[in-house]
Parts: C-alpha cells; structure tokens; sequence
C-alpha cells in the first residue's frame, strides 16, 4: 500500500511515505517495480523453489512418528479422516523433538 501511495503522489511520494512510514527509499523502489510489473499467471507469490521445504519433503518419518503418539489417546468415529486426541500441540511437539523430530507446536 505504501508504494501505490507513493506513486499517487507523484515527484517526492518516495520520500514523503519513506518519512511517514519509516520504510527505506530502497524498500519503496522495489515495490515499485513489482507494482509495474505484470501479474504472474500460474498463481504463484513467490519464485518457484523460494520458501521453506514442507515437513514432509525434510522429515519423511514426521508423520508416522506423530501417529505413533496419538494413536493410543484417539478418540470419536474411527471410520471419520478427523481424530480427537487428549494431548495438546505443546505436548506432541516437545515428545517428536525428544524423538528426533524438531517441531514447534
């Protein structure tokens, strides 16, 4: 948004939303040209391989390990995708650290 505000305002928007904001002139540039730039049309924010690898592409065993500790406190429908269980996030992700799994909650 500051950007668009700078370019609205013409000669020296950079520099007056630089002040107000406290975003450097350099970050406000840079905006600026992703605002001209044109829209991506495969949907994607980022550029492809940018961000952090999923869970399960680092850890493969992460999800057989968290089964392993829910399964004896499940409860509701065992038929249904959604399971209960008594144990809070805080719990299951201090038990798959101590287990070589480092997880937060």
């Amino acid at each position: 948004m500051a950007c668009a505000e700078a370019r609205s305002l013409g000669r020296g928007g950079i520099t007056l939303v630089s002040r107000a904001t406290g975003l450097s002139r350099q970050t406000l540039h840079t905006g600026m040209k992703d605002l001209e730039a044109p829209p991506t049309t495969d949907g994607r924010i980022r550029r492809p391989g940018a961000g952090r690898k999923s869970l399960r592409e680092r850890d493969p065993e992460l999800e057989a390990a968290l089964d392993a500790l829910i399964d004896p406190d499940v409860r509701g429908d065992p038929e249904s995708p959604l399971r209960w269980t008594c144990k809070s996030t805080g719990q299951l992700a201090l038990a798959l650290t101590r287990r070589g799994h480092p997880v937060s909650s």
